[in-house]
């Protein structure tokens, strides 16, 4: 895939980076730090300017996350609790969970989707939820194009930086996401410890 990534930007250039970046979002087949640190390299080589570069991979970013968030919407809140209703309880599932939880986005969305957009994996899920709890459009673009800028234009500097050797930034790249999602894992781990902590406590 990366020599794909290659090949499609050294034909079409920015448009090119772009379209990868948005498919990305949607279905992963490569990491965006790839496409992000390839173009770094070319804005090196003066292939372009890098803040046309960050503008065409934040605004691919954005198209991708702008499906998903739709399809989040058009797929509503009141059919995924009735799917949880009916079959949730062959996966331990609740309803009233699935409510508490999408209560809980509605209210500090705003912070998850900015965030989100800078850790792997999450970054391309976070705008269902989003689109699920009828986040507002102007909101949704606002966390997420700050998030977007972020994350590309410090990939897209290293990839300048290194030059001939970006690919080099892949291995970096997965020692981040490695520490993601150790960090993600402590989080969770915390949460329900104090979770199961609290119902003792009651009991």
């Amino acid at each position: 895939m990366i020599e794909f990534a290659v090949s499609m930007i050294n034909q079409i250039g920015l448009l090119g980076a772009a379209l990868l970046i948005a498919i990305e979002v949607i279905i992963p087949p490569i990491p965006s730090e790839a496409i992000l640190l390839l173009t770094g390299f070319n804005v090196g080589l003066g292939t372009f300017g890098f803040l046309e570069a960050l503008i065409a991979t934040s605004l691919g970013s954005l198209l991708g996350a702008t499906f998903l968030y739709y399809l989040g919407h058009v797929f509503t809140q009141q059919r995924l609790e009735g799917i949880v209703a009916k079959y949730g309880k062959f996966v331990g599932l609740k309803l009233r969970d699935l409510q508490k939880t999408m209560g809980w986005f509605d209210r500090f969305g705003g912070p998850l989707v900015l965030f989100g957009r800078m850790l792997p994996i999450v970054r391309s899920l976070v705008s269902i939820p989003a689109g699920l709890v009828r986040m507002k459009i102007w909101k949704f673009y606002l966390f997420s194009g700050t998030g977007i800028l972020i994350w590309n234009s410090v990939w897209i500097t290293i990839g300048l930086t290194l030059g001939e050797n970006w690919a080099q930034g892949e291995q970096f790249a997965q020692i981040l996401e490695y520490f993601v999602y150790g960090l993600v894992a402590l989080i969770v781990g915390y949460l329900l410890f104090n979770i199961v902590k609290s119902f003792r406590a009651k009991s």
